[in-house]
């Protein structure tokens, strides 16, 4: 590994289950009342607290509102957990390299 590919995490955890055993759990709320607190359905909530859903960036936010957890921490976790698994599938994923030299990225206007 390049030190371009960084530090890669086996088993990141989804944020949902952090968020379910972290906070909700804790607080004594059923997912019912958290998605009440939160502003969104009991059926989008649940999908993301028991990992069959993506937390989306609006979710993450509503949750720092509500709860207090960054939505920096839980957008890194999601990310991380993606990462992950996209990098499982790695092998499915069929692409021949460029065989010339990088494009250099264009500079950002007004940057």
């Amino acid at each position: 590994m390049s030190a371009v590919q960084g530090i890669r995490m086996k088993n990141p955890a989804h944020p949902g289950g952090f968020v379910k055993s972290e906070v909700i759990e804790p607080l004594g709320l059923s997912v019912t009342g958290a998605a009440r607190v939160l502003g969104v359905t009991r059926a989008a909530l649940s999908a993301v607290l028991n990992e069959r859903a993506n937390l989306s960036p609006e979710m993450a936010l509503r949750i720092e509102k509500a709860f207090g957890v960054s939505m920096d921490t839980l957008m890194r976790m999601q990310n991380s957990y993606d990462i992950a698994r996209t990098r499982r599938r790695e092998g499915e994923i069929m692409v021949a390299p460029f065989p010339g030299r990088p494009v250099e990225p264009r500079p950002t206007p007004g940057a």
